[in-house]
């Protein structure tokens, strides 16, 4: 698959496993410099990882302005690092809620800020869920984090046009090490999480990055503000 990334310098949080993982190994094959942000390291082929805790402004600004002394430029932003967790909202408590809102929302906003300045004529690509879209059973908290950074993509996009375009793509249940995590937790399989499907079955990561990546192609230029869904059609 050709995305017209050749050359491209790209920024991927949370790209060490799952979906933002995918998107590195895509990127790299279509030709693009990837450096992964992430706070533990681990070896991908053709990728630098810089260390990075993305709910820290301290941590981000470092990490990024090690990027741009070996780049000068940054191309290319996916803002895939999150966390998950199903909990009623009668039993969230104040710690479990500073983790998904620090992380999904602020870290989005403050890997945002800190590579805006080093953009130009290029793109961010944040990383919801359709529950930031519908809602979902049992993750309410998560639900509106996800939510946030819908909301966020729409009015940033506004913000930095015509420089840099914003979009967000909004995967449901993929079978990432995260998703296997909350599974083994909560006891259920991936068979169950897939019987509400259409499709009968819940995404494999190179399909969301595979949208991820066509949305930061320089072929999508038009395309700003813009909020996929990615459902396998359980939002219809």
């Amino acid at each position: 698959m050709n995305y017209g990334c050749k050359d491209l310098i790209a920024v991927i949080t949370g790209g060490t496993s799952g979906i933002g993982r995918a998107c590195a190994e895509l990127l790299v094959r279509d030709g693009a410099k990837v450096f992964i942000l992430a706070r533990h390291p681990k070896k991908i082929k053709g990728c630098e990882f810089v260390a990075c805790d993305v709910t820290k402004r301290a941590s981000v600004k470092k990490a990024v302005a090690s990027i741009i002394k070996k780049t000068g430029r940054i191309d290319v932003v996916i803002n895939s690092a999150g966390v998950y967790l199903e909990q009623r909202v009668e039993k969230f408590t104040d710690k479990e809620f500073a983790i998904i809102m620090d992380t999904n929302v602020l870290g989005t906003m403050l890997i945002c800020q800190a590579v805006l300045p080093y953009m130009d004529n290029g793109v961010v690509v944040n990383v919801a869920s359709d529950a930031g879209i519908n809602g979902n059973y049992g993750c309410a908290v998560y639900s509106a984090s996800k939510g946030a950074v819908v909301a966020f993509s729409k009015s940033l996009a506004l913000d930095v046009a015509p420089k840099v375009r914003v979009n967000c793509v909004c995967p449901a249940d993929t079978d990432t090490p995260l998703m296997r995590k909350q599974c083994k937790k909560g006891h259920y399989t991936l068979e169950q999480c897939a019987e509400p499907y259409p499709l009968k079955r819940i995404a494999v990561p190179k399909e969301i990055a595979h949208v991820i990546c066509s949305v930061a192609s320089p072929a999508n230029g038009f395309m700003t503000g813009t909020v996929i869904s990615v459902d396998g059609g359980i939002g219809v």
